[in-house]
C-alpha cells in the first residue's frame, strides 16, 4: 500500500526532516509513527543524514512500529529489529544489522548500562514523550548520559503534559538537553511557578507564576507542533456521558466512615487506609463494589456497577462493547457477572485477541488502560466504551479512549459511558480529569501548528 500524506502529515514530515530536535504533539490515531518513519527515510536515503535510528516506546506499540514499516511500500527497503525478550535475545536483536532499532521503554537503561552494546545511534525517536516527564528515574538518567551523542532526537505523543506544566520540565530537557526550560528542576520551579500547598519547608503542589504559561509555551514553540485530529481529520463525533450509580443508605454510609474515621471493619476483615492516597485507593475501590482487606482478601461492597453494567450489555442488542476496568477485582467480578448472564467476553492482552476484536468476534472486551492504552488500534472492533472504574491519570484515560476515536473508525459518533458510583470519589475523579485536561489544552493550542 502507497502512503499519501494528509496535508498536515507532510507539515510534520518536514518539520522533522528541517529540525534536529522536535516535539511532535499529535492527538492519537494522526498517523505518528507513518510521520516520523517517512521522516527517517528521507533522511536516511535521500539526504543520508541519518543511518542508524533507535525507537524507544512502550512494549506492546513495538508491534505499531513493525507493522507501519511493513504496511506502506515507500518503507519496504527498511530493515528493523525489535530489541525485547530476554537479555540474550535482546542482545541478538542489537547484533542484527538494520536500518531501525525498536526497544520497550523498560529496556532502555539495559541498552545504555549493561548491554556491552556501544551507543552509536545517530537519531533516536521518543515514541511517548510523556514516559519521561520524570527526571528522576531510571530511563531518564539514563537517557541523558548518551543525549550528546544523538545528533537527531524526536519526541512523540498526544498527551504533553497529564499533570500539569511541571512535567513539561523533564520532557523537553532529554530533547533539548536543558537550552530552553533550564537544566535544573529548581530553576524551572523557581521561574515559572510558586509553592501553593505546603507544611513548613516541605512543598506538596505548586501552581503557576502569573504569565508563566504563556512565558513556556514561547520558550518551546521552535521545536514544537501540535495538531488536533478534528481540525485536520474527518473524525467521528465524540460523545462522552455519566451514567449514574446509587448507593442504598447503609452502603453509602460504610463509606463515608472509611472516609472519616480511615478503618471500616467487618466480622472477618479490617480496611484500613494509612494515608491521603491510601485512603484515595480504598474509596475508589469502594465505589466500584470491592475493596482489599488489610490482608488482601476481597470484600465484596455493593453489586451496582455490575447492574449498569449488565444494563447496558443488554441495550448493546449485541453490539461490541470495550468495557476498561482498574482492579483485578473489578475484572475477576465482571467475568463472574458475564459468565452468569452468558456473555461471550475476552480480555484485549494479546495480538490474538486484538485481531478477534477487529474482527467483532468478541461481544464484551475486557481492557486495562495501563497495559493496552498506547498504540493499540481498536477502531475496527466497536465505537462503544464503558469505563467500569475510572482512574486518576489522565494520560492513560485518553490514550485508552482514542482505541476507539481515532483515524479509521467507521462509525458516525463514538460513545464513552462512565459509571460514576454518587456521592463518591469517582465525582472528584471525573473533576479532576477535566481539570488536567484544561491545562494540556491550553497547550496544544499555545503550540498548534498552522498549516
Amino acid at each position: 500500500m502507497k502512503f499519501n500524506p494528509h496535508k498536515y502529515q507532510q507539515f510534520a514530515i518536514d518539520f522533522i526532516i528541517h529540525n534536529p530536535i522536535v516535539a511532535i504533539l499529535l492527538d492519537m490515531g494522526m498517523g505518528k509513527t507513518v510521520i516520523t518513519l517517512m521522516a527517517i527515510q528521507f533522511l536516511m536515503y535521500e539526504t543520508f543524514e541519518v543511518s542508524k535510528v533507535l525507537v524507544v516506546c512502550p512494549l506492546r506499540v513495538t508491534r505499531t512500529w513493525r507493522d507501519e514499516i511493513e504496511k506502506w511500500e515507500q518503507l519496504r527497503g527498511f530493515t528493523y529489529s525489535v530489541v525485547t525478550g530476554t537479555a540474550t535475545q535482546r542482545k541478538k536483536a542489537l547484533d542484527t544489522v538494520a536500518d531501525i532499532y525498536i526497544i520497550n521503554r523498560d529496556n532502555l537503561q539495559w541498552l545504555i548500562e549493561k548491554s556491552g552494546v556501544p551507543f552509536d545511534f545517530d537519531m533516536v525517536v521518543l515514541d511517548e514523550l510523556s514516559s519521561f516527564k520524570n527526571h528522576m528515574t531510571a530511563r531518564h538518567k539514563a537517557l541523558m548520559k548518551v543525549r550528546p551523542k544523538v545528533q537527531r532526537i524526536v519526541g512523540l505523543t498526544g498527551t504533553p503534559t497529564p499533570n500539569g506544566l511541571m512535567d513539561m520540565f523533564a520532557e523537553f530537557k532529554v530533547l533539548d538537553m536543558g537550552e530552553r526550560l533550564g537544566r535544573f528542576i529548581g530553576q524551572y520551579r523557581l521561574q515559572y511557578f510558586k509553592p501553593d500547598r505546603f507544611n513548613g519547608p516541605i512543598v506538596y503542589s505548586y501552581k503557576l507564576l502569573p504569565g508563566a504559561e504563556e512565558a513556556i509555551y514561547e520558550k518551546i514553540s521552535d521545536i514544537t507542533i501540535s495538531m488536533k485530529a478534528v481540525d485536520y481529520l474527518d473524525m467521528p463525533e465524540l460523545i462522552s456521558n455519566e451514567y449514574p450509580v446509587y448507593l442504598e443508605d447503609g452502603e453509602l454510609q460504610k463509606y463515608q466512615n472509611l472516609k472519616k474515621e480511615l478503618v471500616m471493619q467487618t466480622p472477618e476483615h479490617e480496611v484500613t487506609a494509612a494515608n491521603a492516597a491510601a485512603l484515595s485507593n480504598k474509596l475508589s475501590q469502594m465505589a466500584n463494589g470491592a475493596v482489599y482487606s488489610d490482608e488482601g482478601d476481597v470484600i465484596t461492597f455493593h453489586d451496582k456497577k455490575l447492574d449498569a453494567l449488565e444494563d447496558i450489555i443488554e441495550s448493546a442488542n449485541g453490539k461490541p462493547l470495550l468495557v476498561a476496568y482498574w482492579y483485578k477485582h473489578d475484572y475477576n467480578r465482571i467475568v463472574e457477572r458475564l459468565e452468569k448472564i452468558g456473555v461471550e467476553y475476552g480480555k484485549i492482552d494479546s495480538d490474538e485477541s486484538i485481531t478477534r476484536w477487529n474482527n467483532k468476534e468478541i461481544p464484551v472486551a475486557l481492557i486495562h488502560p495501563a497495559s493496552a492504552g498506547h498504540g493499540l488500534n481498536l477502531q475496527q472492533g466497536g465505537n462503544t466504551m464503558v469505563w467500569f472504574g475510572v482512574c486518576w491519570s489522565l494520560e492513560l484515560y485518553q490514550q485508552c479512549v482514542c482505541r476507539l476515536y481515532r483515524q479509521g473508525q467507521n462509525e458516525k459518533t463514538v460513545t464513552i459511558i462512565h459509571l460514576i458510583t454518587q456521592g463518591t470519589i469517582d465525582e472528584r475523579i471525573m473533576k479532576a480529569l477535566s481539570e488536567k485536561d484544561s491545562t494540556q489544552a491550553s497547550l496544544i493550542e499555545a503550540v498548534k501548528a498552522t498549516i
